[in-house]
């Protein structure tokens, strides 16, 4: 054990219904990157979870054993007190505070009974040096941009003189350049004595920077590659994680003749007052039956702006410019008038806004329809349940039950109850708005399909995503936005990463 910090031992953890864990092994050395990988389910967070005391002793079956002493943690604040850190992939800081403020939140510096403010200060400026951040600490956390808050989270971990760090998924809301900032920063550290463990879908990211990669699957441990001596490929972990191999990501489609121009925008600009400022400049695309249109950009670009002024304006921009669906002018005062039309939108961020968490599958599949189950204002149980039962085969959400709460599914079956919930409203134009967003590759493979199916059946899509690779791979056409406006429109068949991100920079 000289050699490891961690070992866990035949680790089990149950749910209803669902056996989470099953005598999960995993091992990880002093100083070292340890990527853990799996699918959506496989256990990757609830293992992490244990570890870090959010699970307590007693909930689970097995040992934990940190630097040779068995741990039995009853909460988060004894993962924290044996210098465990967790940054999960949903940041825990206060927006409305200061930087100095967040990073010493629950473990103040105090001098008698006041917090010493100066001294916070001062080892907030040290930590923020660590994480090459650079921002003066009393700036409050909502006006930095995600790839600084996501630093903040780590020089909070920091803060604490941290020994072993668990990074859930840090790089899934970033671009490309916060993300390479933020590997570099884990790769600093640990040149510096910090052991961490990543838990990422990105499997290059995950090959670029792990000492040793453990893959799980369906609640057991598959394998451990040492990537200091061995080359690792993706195609291998796919396999481990998947059980089968996966010959292309981006599933082949029948490519069919498109039809008719069925949603286009003219001139069209948007003003957010709570900004003060123009987000969107006369932007002019247009989407045609049967195809998948790509929508691609930086961080801020304004595509999930173009999306939402598109999609009933939610969040009241000033609008100005010509919708049309199918040829005929629209003008939406709410989202509810743009399904009535055939228009839906599934959203980016699936538990904030897409899902009702602590709801069932069914309910939450239904929701966005009800008048399709209801008569004379009553509605039809047996009918709701038959309906989500369907839709639930249809995209093959993995549960026992569609009384599952969704909050208890992977992230990438709930992506896939997000989704049910648009379709159950039968659009004829659908928007995708980061539609593999944390989910693994064997998700993300079934969410391709069925947008194949999907179009071939007659739906347009519209796909925003940050990944090129995945624009490239699923778009017939690729529209790349940049400060609001529409910088490039590309063919696929022509399109290149590089030709992607000139028009996303210019």
């Amino acid at each position: 054990m000289d050699n490891y910090i961690l070992e866990m031992k035949n680790i089990s953890k149950e749910f209803p219904g669902v056996k989470a864990l099953d005598y999960v092994n995993f091992k990880v050395k002093k100083g070292e990157i340890h990527c853990l990988v799996g699918e959506n389910g496989a256990g990757k967070s609830t293992l992490m979870k244990i570890l870090s005391g959010v699970y307590p002793y007693g909930t689970y079956e097995g040992d934990i054993i940190l630097n040779g002493i068995t741990q039995r943690f009853s909460g988060i604040s004894d993962s924290e007190n044996a210098k465990i850190a967790i940054i999960a992939q949903e940041l825990a800081l206060v927006p409305e505070m200061s930087v100095y403020d967040n990073i010493f939140l629950g473990h103040e510096i105090s001098k008698g009974f006041f917090i010493d403010e100066n001294e916070t200060i001062r080892r907030a400026s040290e930590v923020l040096k660590k994480v090459k951040v650079n921002t003066i600490p009393s700036t409050l956390v909502k006006d930095l941009g995600v790839g600084n808050q996501q630093l903040i989270e780590i020089a909070k971990a920091l803060s604490k003189n941290v020994k072993l760090l668990i990074l859930d998924e840090p790089t899934a809301a970033l671009n490309e350049i916060d993300s390479q900032n933020l590997l570099q920063i884990i790769s600093e550290l640990k040149q510096q004595g910090v052991t961490s463990i990543m838990i990422s879908h990105k499997l290059k990211e995950v090959i670029s920077i792990a000492d040793t990669i453990t893959i799980l699957r369906d609640g057991k441990t598959i394998c451990s590659i040492d990537a200091t001596k061995n080359e690792v490929k993706e195609s291998d972990i796919i396999k481990n994680m998947v059980g089968r191999e996966i010959d292309n990501i981006y599933p082949k489609r029948n490519k069919k003749e498109l039809g008719n121009v069925c949603l286009e925008v003219k001139n069209w600009s948007a003003y957010d007052p709570s900004l003060g400022r123009e987000i969107l400049h006369d932007i002019n695309i247009d989407v045609k039956k049967g195809e998948i249109v790509g929508i691609s950009g930086l961080m801020g670009a304004g595509r999930t702006e173009l999306a939402l002024s598109i999609f009933g304006n939610p969040r009241g921009y000033k609008i100005d410019g010509e919708l049309y669906i199918n040829g005929k002018p629209v003008s939406y005062r709410h989202t509810s008038h743009a399904l009535k039309d055939g228009l839906a939108y599934v959203t980016e961020d699936r538990k904030g806004d897409g899902l009702i968490l602590i709801q069932d599958i069914k309910s939450n599949i239904t929701l966005a329809n009800l008048k399709a189950l209801s008569r004379c204002g009553v509605i039809d149980v047996n009918k709701e349940v038959k309906d989500a039962n369907e839709y639930k085969d249809s995209v093959n959400i993995k549960t026992p039950s569609i009384e599952q709460v969704v909050e208890n599914l992977s992230g990438g079956n709930q992506q896939k109850v997000s989704l049910c919930k648009s379709l159950f409203v039968l659009p004829s134009i659908l928007i995708l708005d980061e539609p593999t967003r944390g989910i693994d590759v064997g998700a993300k493979y079934e969410i391709y399909t069925i947008m194949n199916r999907l179009v071939d059946e007659g739906m347009s899509i519209i796909m925003i995503s940050s990944d090129l690779l995945e624009v490239i791979g699923m778009s017939d056409r690729i529209y790349v936005m940049a400060e609001g406006k529409i910088t490039g429109e590309i063919e696929a068949k022509d399109a290149t990463e590089e030709k992607i991100m000139e028009a996303a920079t210019i």
